[in-house]
């Protein structure tokens, strides 16, 4: 008996301690023994056992390889079964690179063919993913659940980039939201509709149509896009709902071995003119998969310019898109035209890589080029881009980047650029991409050549321009000639283009040589410097200074936003003897005291032009010639300028205050005041006003003169100094004494007067005494004037009116009368003399030898008077 029991207690032994020794060795057995049923060349692999807790079955992890690559990864699995099974894993890794390390295996057990049999196979079976990874397609990560029954299945998919909602009864598939973020910065594209699947598994579905909505940047509608199919053939169309005509429609046809578009039409009116064509593309052997499938297309696309129609047409294959390495030739070949431009193209590349990742390589031979007009004004005789050598990839351009463009305006002439330069991995604010400039041309109107010259690079977010020279031999225009103007980097020009702190910072300098004016004035060699600190070119401020030998410095700072240029200008008192060289030699002109200071505000935008305002002060400014002085200058200038007009006088008028002019005719008290706009006009009118000179011992004033003018300006002369007037002429014929008053009605846009229906008059006595040896002579020479002159050797003028008028040809003509008595020999005569006379104002002033005239007018004019009584003491008339 002892035996019997032994062997019952060795057989309950092994069979409580077998299973829990082969489920503590699981993660060495069970990998083995599945694959008995896994396809050929995979396998399962087992890092940690899995366990039993509360009636579930923890995995920890499994790993799903082919050969040598993960194909999947199952990370803390739970598998239960309360009434259904129930399977939930925390994460789901899939690699699907690794499908194509499956080899075929045609050997194994013949899978079920149709689809009901597959789901006769689905057991009542609930299958939840917390999150399932595809490499690579990672921005489609999200959750799954699954809900399985023969004759249900139910799939629900979440993620930030794909959602899914869809139910298959039988053949019947019922897509009740498929929304997927495309592209980044454009609506996610929802799709709803119904497909039937076909009852073999390796057919395509027999009908369907799906349907959704789609929004594009430049389109506030949105687009409808629809799929149909029916049997082998079916159609793929975008069309917006307020067009007639759709963006594109695509018939397609299917067959055991090729798919194929035929008859494919497309249109894009939104890149500024309307862009149309046609697509044709065939799918040769797409059963066999991606990877044996040969492609080949077409697509044209017709645009027309002023130049008229032009067609480019891009050709694509044979080749093929793989998931490790694609190989498809493609070829974009013909031109296009867009108003007076015309671009032409030869492309010829190639697409490789994977699929996920792919790269287009430009082969040998690839060019752009363009010609036409660019703008109104200039014409582009050719603009290259070599392309041979440039891949272009997810990651950015790789290569060598050129271009050369020719060009020529009509009027400022012809020019050369030229870039060069290396890309690696560029696109806008990620890569880097060097690049050197150069270029030369004509600027015409100044009769100059310019050149340029320069190096650069865009490093990810940052853009710097490192080196700049800019300039031209010279500028002539009318009499100015600058010599050799050039602008250059001082500090580097540096853009951080980066979202949150964008900086825009550099410094330049503009140097000039010599200025000269064919006057003979000359501007010493300048020199600007300026510095611009900001966010970017479109949001900055800048700060500088200007100086031309002793000239300056002229202060200058504003800011720029994109719209609006705004600025100011601070010129510091500076004596007015720095502008000496200003003033041509021949002139004579010695400025000996004085200074000057002044400030602008200013803004420029297209639209509104250049606007400025402020002010500008001249002290006490003195100016010496040769034969005169003006010392004790005062000037003010406010001003405002806008859409070019001048608005002179704004917080005050334009003052003029001048202590005195030496010369000739000694004057002080300068005074004149000015205000008003330029050019005016009757709603604008300019206004010069408070004119008063101290001049020959009077005054002479204007109370106002208005422009346009509509009344004469009213010039008042008041106890005129004869004598003073006399001893500046300093006529050697004759003397005067005697204070002298009038008004001179002054017009400036009359179309027959200057002066019209001026006075003069004496508001006291005026003596006249003739030279002896004029008089002398006269009577010598003439004894019919001598008679009268001798009358006139010295006489007392009582009363004279002289009217004046001067027409706009500078003939000035007097009509006057005389009053007076002579005294001639001890003896009193009354005298009344009316006399008128003619001459050019214009040619007396070439001239101020009064007392030459004055001899010769008296030896052509003067008659002997008709005498009315004999010569006595008492008054005796005479009339000439």
């Amino acid at each position: 008996m002892k035996g019997k029991y032994k062997a019952i207690i060795a057989l309950v032994l092994i069979l409580i301690l077998l299973p829990l020794t082969l489920l503590m060795t699981i993660a060495h057995w069970l990998p083995t023994l599945a694959g008995i049923w896994l396809p050929q060349g995979t396998r399962i692999a087992m890092e940690a056992s899995p366990r039993f807790t509360r009636g579930a079955i923890i995995v920890p992890d499994l790993h799903y390889l082919a050969g040598d690559c993960e194909l999947a990864t199952i990370k803390d699995a739970t598998l239960s079964h309360p009434k259904r099974w129930r399977i939930h894993l925390d994460t789901l890794n899939l690699n699907v690179d690794c499908l194509s390390k499956i080899p075929l295996d045609e050997s194994g057990p013949a899978a079920p063919r149709t689809l009901a049999e597959w789901q006769s196979l689905l057991p009542e079976s609930l299958l939840t993913i917390d999150k399932v990874n595809v490499t690579p397609f990672q921005q489609f990560s999200g959750g799954l659940r699954l809900m399985l029954t023969p004759q249900q299945q139910t799939v629900h998919y979440k993620g930030p980039s794909l959602s899914v909602d869809a139910q298959l009864n039988g053949q019947i598939l019922n897509l009740q939201k498929l929304k997927i973020q495309a592209f980044a910065g454009m609506d996610p594209l929802e799709l709803v509709g119904t497909i039937t699947l076909p009852p073999l598994t390796d057919k395509l579905p027999e009908q369907g149509h799906l349907a959704t909505k789609l929004r594009i940047p430049q389109e506030p509608n949105l687009i409808d896009v629809v799929l149909n199919w029916h049997d082998d053939q079916g159609s793929f169309s975008l069309k917006n709902p307020a067009a007639p005509e759709p963006l594109m429609t695509l018939p397609w046809t299917i067959s055991e071995n090729i798919f194929e578009v035929n008859g494919g039409q497309w249109f894009w009116p939104y890149a500024g003119f309307p862009l149309r064509g046609g697509i044709a593309l065939r799918v040769d052997d797409w059963k066999q998969g991606l990877e044996k499938a040969l492609i080949s297309g077409r697509m044209n696309v017709i645009t027309q310019g002023s130049a008229g129609k032009a067609n480019a047409v891009l050709n694509i294959g044979p080749g093929k898109l793989s998931m490790i390495n694609s190989a498809l030739p493609v070829q974009l070949t013909g031109e296009a035209k867009q108003d007076g431009m015309v671009l032409y193209a030869v492309l010829p590349g190639e697409i490789s890589g994977a699929i996920a990742d792919p790269q287009l390589m430009f082969r040998p031979g690839a060019l752009l080029r363009s010609r036409g007009r660019a703008i109104d004004s200039i014409d582009v005789d050719e603009i290259r881009w070599p392309l041979a050598g440039v891949s272009v990839t997810q990651r950015g351009v790789d290569g060598r980047l050129q271009a050369i463009v020719r060009a020529h305006e009509n009027q400022m002439g012809n020019f050369v650029l030229h870039l060069d330069g290396k890309a690696d991995d560029f696109l806008p604010d990620a890569g880097l991409w060097r690049w050197k400039y150069w270029g030369k041309g004509e600027f015409t109107p100044m009769q100059a050549k310019w050149d340029v010259r320069g190096h650069g690079e865009w490093r990810d977010s940052v853009i710097e321009l490192s080196s700049l020279s800019t300039g031209f031999d010279k500028l002539e225009y009318g009499s100015m000639l600058v010599t050799e103007p050039r602008l250059k980097l001082e500090r580097p020009l540096h853009w951080q283009r980066a979202q949150t702190a964008p900086v825009f910072d550099g410094a330049f300098i503009l140097n000039a040589g010599e200025t000269t004016f064919s006057g003979g004035s000359t501007l010493p060699p300048s020199t600007l410097t300026f510095s611009v600190t900001g966010e970017d070119p479109s949001s900055f401020q800048y700060k500088g200074d200007l100086h031309a030998g002793s000239i300056g410095p002229v202060r200058v700072n504003g800011r720029w936003d994109g719209v609006r240029l705004r600025g100011n200008a601070w010129w510091p008192q500076q004596g007015l003897t720095v502008f000496q060289s200003l003033i041509p030699a021949d002139w004579k002109m010695t400025l000996k005291d004085g200074s000057l200071y002044s400030q602008v505000a200013f803004s420029a935008a297209a639209g509104q032009g250049f606007e400025a305002g402020g002010h500008g002060v001249v002290k006490n400014g003195s100016v010496w010639l040769p034969d005169n002085q003006i010392n004790g200058v005062d000037f003010v200038l406010p001003f405002r300028f806008s859409h070019s007009t001048w608005r002179l006088g704004t917080d005050g008028p334009v003052t003029l205050r001048i202590a005195d002019v030496k010369n000739q005719f000694a004057a002080t008290n300068v005074t004149a005041d000015l205000e008003g706009w330029y050019p005016w006009s009757e709603k604008q009118p300019l206004m010069l006003s408070n004119v008063n000179v101290d001049l020959l011992g009077g005054k002479l004033r204007m109370q106002q003169l208005r422009m346009p003018q509509r009344d004469a300006a009213l010039l008042r002369l008041e106890n005129i100094s004869s004598s003073e007037l006399i001893s500046a002429v300093n006529p050697k014929q004759f003397t005067m004494s005697g204070r002298v008053n009038g008004a001179l009605p002054l017009w400036l846009n009359h179309p027959q007067w200057i002066i019209k229906d001026g006075w003069l008059t004496n508001p006291g006595p005026l003596t006249l005494r003739l030279d002896k040896d004029m008089a002398d002579a006269i009577v010598e020479n003439n004894i019919a004037a001598g008679v009268a002159v001798n009358w006139l050797r010295y006489m007392e003028i009582s009363h004279s009116w002289t009217d004046i008028n001067l027409d706009n040809l500078g003939v000035l003509t007097l009509r006057a009368n005389v009053q007076g008595t002579s005294q001639v020999e001890g003896k009193r005569n009354a005298v009344r003399l009316n006399y008128s006379h003619q001459e050019n104002l214009f040619t007396l002033w070439r001239s101020l030898r009064f007392g030459d005239n004055l001899q010769t007018w008296l030896e052509q004019h003067t008659e002997l008077p008709d005498v009315r009584c004999q010569a006595r003491d008492k008054a005796c008339e005479e009339t000439q």
